[in-house]
């Protein structure tokens, strides 16, 4: 596959509430050392009033990671900015794109493109509290409210606040009757309209999002923007992200080595009294695609118990299968 310059360009696992977890996180960066990896949402309110450490730490080999933050205070919003640059995370992220009955009940989220001033002022909030960069995740459109002079409007008032980076799920969002898993594949993907806006806006990094599974579909896009945002697919097929390896011209790794380094983090994270039970959902996806995938993961969920040398076992069956 030719190369694509991706010192100029970007490749990032999307902020997936519940997925997106630090287990998760360094997990996906076994595959790849050159992805962003985004937390899921943390509420401001979460953060200020509740265990912040629990919400903010991450494992050492995150990096390059983004704290996504989910709030309309421009005040609280530059304070966890301010404990997001503390704690050590590269660059924060405003979410402007859930369209959860429980985040609008916030009126945060994705009912915020109705307030692009508001989201201005927590845009300039954040950046003057810390030195490090703050970007906007957003839809094309809300309800009604879908044609593209109404996304570009809303790029335009962010950018005036000092915004330089946008990541645009190219769906509008429906913020009455469709759930968060329909509002991710019922309104249809509109490309167009994010190379649209990168063309409008040159000078600003512009990165996209939405039903990207493939590499061969990331490289079209990199063609078009300046960054690939996937969401679904790295969590389910995590091997996509060592696949993508070839667009830096690196070699791919195997899924052994990726296999093996897992099983030295999960001996330590039962060393430190963390139920591997738990833990295991983030990793069912590691042979996706392969024969045995499927013991994998029948073999590893739903288990009351289980050992390293369970996992061992089971991994080692699938490779050998594949061998």
């Amino acid at each position: 596959m030719p190369t694509i310059n991706m010192h100029q360009k970007r490749l990032s696992t999307a902020p997936m509430i519940d997925w997106s977890t630090p287990e998760f996180l360094t997990f996906a960066r076994l595959f790849n050392p050159h992805v962003y990896l985004y937390t899921e949402m943390i509420s401001t309110s979460a953060i200020l009033q509740g265990d912040t450490d629990h919400h903010l730490r991450f494992f050492d080999n995150e990096h390059p990671v983004v704290l996504q933050l989910g709030g309309a205070n421009p005040t609280d919003l530059a304070k966890c900015a301010e404990l997001g640059q503390d704690y050590g995370y590269d660059e924060i992220n405003l979410n402007v794109g859930c369209p959860s009955d429980r985040v609008q009940h916030y009126k945060i989220g994705a009912c915020l493109m109705a307030e692009p001033n508001l989201v201005a002022d927590c845009v300039k909030a954040m950046q003057d509290s810390v030195n490090i960069p703050v970007t906007v995740k957003h839809r094309i459109g809300i309800d009604n409210f879908d044609s593209y002079e109404f996304m570009r409007d809303f790029v335009e008032a962010i950018v005036k606040a000092g915004c330089r980076h946008v990541i645009i799920h190219a769906r509008i969002a429906w913020l009455q009757g469709l759930s968060p898993k329909q509002n991710r594949e019922i309104p249809p993907l509109r490309y167009d309209d994010v190379y649209r806006l990168k063309q409008d806006f040159p000078d600003i990094f512009v990165e996209i999002n939405g039903g990207i599974t493939t590499v061969d579909e990331i490289k079209t896009h990199l063609n078009h923007v300046d960054g690939v945002m996937i969401g679904r697919e790295a969590y389910h097929n995590p091997y996509i992200l060592a696949e993508s390896m070839a667009l830096w011209g690196e070699t791919v790794p195997n899924r052994a080595d990726i296999f093996y380094q897992l099983l030295e983090f999960l001996a330590n994270c039962e060393q430190h009294g963390r139920p591997l039970t738990v833990l295991m959902r983030h990793y069912l996806g590691l042979f996706q695609g392969l024969n045995g995938s499927r013991k994998w993961r029948q073999a590893l969920s739903g288990q009351k118990s289980i050992s390293i040398e369970q996992i061992k076992n089971a991994g080692e069956e699938v490779l050998r299968l594949n061998a």
